[in-house]
């Protein structure tokens, strides 16, 4: 009687303070006037930032010509040969809409700066995907007479138009009255994805169509996140190939792969994505990634560098290439738009089931819930469904262990009644088994099934587009790490501040083990130590999500929260020890017939034991 009275207060501790949780969570949610006028803020941030330009972000670039130099200009016009039609002319070209601004520049007539124009980086600088020579474009052909060019080193004569509403630049890099080679661009309104047309007229000829004539795009991923370690995990070079596959490569070392049939090249850079598309797939593609990101760094200002090189064919001495450019948000409602190209499969859902899950289920769920609510009150309401729905899982994972409660006892005295002999032991343990009706893996079951919720749950977070830059309580940016301390030096795998969601989601694993393996844990041996595990759990979770997104700390609280309250309910509530033990005592009495897994797993034991008899003969 005692046990329950001590029980029953535990319950209703753990019900105030939740109760005190959801009330502080309550007070604290912005008020409309504080939406508001952190809307206004930010767009005031925005646009004092708009003039300032990313940091470390200083790349190689193609070499100019000196344009007022006559002999200059007279070199360059005998290196590119027929090109040399086009009169050389400096400055680019401007196309934007209320989403992206593109620069494409008179020199290789390629975009050289793509910048969000509703979006900005952790230190309030707008997003840029290209900049001060990041990235280049071009194309490596050989002419009739045996001069190797590269577009990039063409200048290209420019022609900005309207058609239906779109803005549509032409670049030509000609090689006479007729003859050109052509970058044509045209951006909608209100659209990320720009149409992009490479070809040719009147080059049958000019242009060697015997040789391979390759596309080369490089990029070098400029930071936007506040942990480049973190942001770095996130961005990769993705791509759909053969038929509708999606494959990758590899996000933590350099990497190397060719490809064929290849429709689209994504470029991610976590929260943001430089996609070429081609409907018409490149026969071939050449990707390679290299990792620049070596450990954290408050002042290292590239993620990765990716490069693909794909063959482009003439036909009849002609090229002919329609393609499309996205510089965006790898934010799911975006790319969805876009079924046709399947866009939307560059994001890292996950494998297989989970990733399913988290596609279909929780990413939608979680928008309709951050529709109407606080993102950070909708992960909470988000979190205790979740685990509302999977109580019944955790109620037979409970109830296992509370069988094997009950009959510990029985299983203590069969060790004690059969010494050294560990064969005997088992045949006899599995035997009350059978009879009791328990199964020593039926705690285990409902765990195995939860694991896609979890893993897919694991994945959400770093995925989910809707938490960037979204505040909560102490967090400004539920996407990235919160910050209560900043340290005067760093630790070794934790970093050098303090996140208070990680530690509180660690205190409330460390409950959550003691209540499920704390007691009665007895150390088999060859057989992990599980207080040593119990302890150590926590402490690799404090380090391991210090540096992660602050969602997945809220969520891991929570749900361990919940979870010891739902444990809690169910064993001073609805389980009853004394009824248990009556109901196995009543299954012992039961005629019990074995079946076919358990009748080959009898028959191979007492086997074996005849071979050790056998063998001590």
């Amino acid at each position: 009687m005692e046990e329950k009275k001590v029980d029953s207060k535990s319950i209703i501790g753990f019900v105030l303070i939740f109760g005190i949780l959801i009330w502080m969570f309550y007070q604290n949610r912005p008020t409309p006037e504080e939406l508001e006028a952190e809307k206004a803020k930010q767009e005031q941030v925005v646009e004092e930032a708009e003039q300032q330009v990313p940091g470390d972000t200083t790349a190689p670039k193609p070499a100019q010509v000196n344009l007022q130099d006559s002999s200059a200009v007279a070199d360059y016009k005998s290196k590119i040969g027929a090109f040399g039609f086009t009169q050389p002319t400096d400055g680019t070209t401007k196309l934007q809409n209320d989403l992206v601004y593109l620069e494409i520049s008179n020199k290789g007539g390629q975009i050289v700066e793509a910048r969000m124009k509703q979006f900005h980086t952790y230190d309030s600088i707008p997003v840029y995907m290209v900049y001060d020579g990041n990235a280049s474009f071009g194309l490596q052909f050989q002419t009739s007479d045996n001069r190797v060019m590269n577009t990039q080193d063409l200048y290209f004569e420019p022609s900005l138009s309207e058609s239906n509403g779109n803005q549509v630049l032409s670049m030509k890099a000609k090689a006479g009255p007729n003859k050109y080679l052509e970058y044509r661009y045209e951006m909608k309104p209100d659209d990320y994805l720009v149409d992009f047309t490479v070809r040719s007229q009147g080059m049958n000829g000019t242009i060697d169509s015997s040789r391979p004539i390759n596309m080369e795009w490089k990029l070098k991923g400029i930071r936007h996140s506040k942990s480049i370690e973190y942001e770095n995990r996130y961005t990769r070079l993705t791509y759909n190939y053969e038929d509708g596959d999606v494959s990758k490569l590899s996000e933590s070392s350099d990497d190397e792969e060719i490809e064929e049939s290849v429709r689209w090249l994504s470029y991610r850079q976590h929260f943001f994505s430089s996609i070429l598309v081609n409907m018409d797939e490149f026969q071939t593609a050449e990707l390679s990634s290299k990792n620049l990101v070596d450990g954290e760094s408050h002042t290292q200002g590239f993620t990765k560098e990716f490069k693909a090189t794909m063959p482009l064919a003439m036909e009849g001495g002609e090229l002919s290439q329609n393609m499309h450019w996205y510089y965006g948000p790898t934010d799911v409602d975006v790319l969805s738009k876009y079924e046709d190209m399947a866009l939307a499969d560059s994001i890292p859902f996950g494998w297989g089931i989970f990733g399913w899950i988290n596609r279909y289920v929780f990413t939608p769920f979680y928008g309709f819930l951050s529709s109407f609510l606080p993102y950070g009150i909708a992960i909470i309401v988000m979190t205790i469904l979740v685990r509302l729905a999977m109580s019944p899982a955790t109620y037979k994972s409970y109830l296992s262990q509370a069988k094997m409660k009950v009959l510990k006892p029985e299983i203590a005295e069969l060790g004690e009644k059969y010494g050294d002999n560990a064969m005997k032991k088992q045949q006899a343990t599995m035997k009350l088994y059978s009879k009791a009706g328990v199964s020593p893996m039926s705690g285990c079951v409902p765990a195995l099934m939860q694991m896609p919720i979890f893993y897919a749950l694991f994945m959400f977070f770093p995925t989910s587009f809707a938490l960037r830059q979204k505040p909560f309580l102490w967090a400004d940016d539920l996407s990235s790490y919160d910050v209560v301390a900043n340290l005067p030096f760093e630790i070794p795998f934790y970093g050098d501040h303090v996140s208070l969601f990680p530690i509180l989601a660690s205190v409330a694993i460390f409950f959550y083990m003691m209540m499920t393996t704390g007691q009665n844990m007895p150390t088999q041996p060859g057989m992990p130590n599980m207080k040593f595990i119990m302890y150590l759990m926590p402490v690799m979770m404090l380090f391991f999500f210090n540096n992660y997104a602050s969602g997945l700390s809220l969520y891991y609280f929570v749900s361990n929260l919940i979870t010891i309250g739902i444990m809690l309910v169910i064993k001073n509530v609805i389980l009853d020890n004394d009824k248990i033990h009556a109901q196995i005592q009543e299954n012992k009495k039961k005629p019990k017939k074995e079946n076919k897994f358990q009748r080959k797993m009898r028959e191979m034991m007492e086997q074996a034991e005849e071979q050790k008899k056998v063998g001590k003969r």
